[in-house]
């Protein structure tokens, strides 16, 4: 079984994949920016064959990271994946429009937040000459543009490089880098989204019906990428064009689920 650590897991996708991870009976850390984010996310996972713990921890203060690593080291007694999930989103507005507050956020939290996690997991499991690191990708990061992201999209491009220069600077370890591509999730972020903008929201519905998937749909093809990653490098990705192409195709044939009925949309 493997000790896993997770940046942003109190919601989300990070939750989910917590939870996946613990239903396997593998030792969790979730991570969130308060204790009562942590709290709450521990009570939602309730009693399940692996261990959960939490600890709060704000990805852009690097003090705060290497507290995350050393409470995960020191209960589970080594770190095996550490996965950097902790992310901010804001994708309904212009390059122009965006505050600068909006701005800082997405950019610390997204950029400088990933950094500092590679940072302490590379140390600690370069010192044990294993493990793996997982960057979150996402919109933008393979450079195609979609409105309202050119901000959230900058970020992610970044990350791109970002985990690609880890696998070259690892590449004499057996520390394996790898990244995760987890598609348009259905998380607590865009249904906020969607009720600020109901108006962008209801022409993009259609299509968001088609691609975009819950947590619980997507969470244990990414948890088995990440357990069965063998080779420095790969990417785990869940919505592929192919896949994009087939579910445009069909579309046209089958009704489609109405994925965010349930979400007051």
């Amino acid at each position: 079984m493997s000790n896993v650590v997770i940046t942003g897991s109190t919601k989300g996708i990070g939750f989910g994949l917590a939870r996946e991870f613990a239903v396997r009976g593998h030792n969790v850390a979730i991570a969130g920016r308060s204790q009562s984010s942590i709290d709450d996310a521990l009570q939602r996972i309730g009693k399940l064959p692996g261990k959960v713990i939490g600890n709060p921890c704000d990805v852009s203060d690097i003090d705060q990271v290497q507290a995350l690593w050393d409470k995960a080291y020191n209960e589970f007694g080594s770190v095996d994946i550490w996965i950097n999930n902790a992310g901010l989103a804001c994708t309904t507005h212009k390059i122009i429009e965006y505050n600068n507050t909006d701005v800082k956020n997405m950019v610390t939290t997204n950029v400088l937040g990933t950094i500092n996690g590679c940072q302490v997991a590379g140390r600690g499991m370069l010192a044990a000459n294993s493990g793996k690191i997982f960057n979150m990708l996402g919109g933008g990061s393979d450079g195609s543009y979609f409105a309202g992201m050119g901000i959230y999209g900058t970020t992610k491009r970044g990350l791109n490089y970002l985990t690609d220069a880890m696998v070259k600077e690892f590449k004499d370890s057996n520390v394996l880098i790898g990244g995760i591509r987890p598609g348009i999730i259905i998380t607590e972020a865009v249904i906020r989204e969607a009720h600020e903008d109901m108006e962008s929201f209801q022409k993009s519905r259609k299509v968001m019906n088609i691609l975009a998937d819950k947590v619980e749909t997507v969470a244990p093809f990414l948890v088995d990428g990440i357990l069965n990653l063998k080779k420095s490098g790969g990417e785990i990705a869940w919505l592929t064009g192919g896949k994009i192409g087939m579910r445009m195709m069909f579309s046209r044939f089958t009704k489609q689920e109405d994925k965010f009925a349930d979400f007051g949309l």
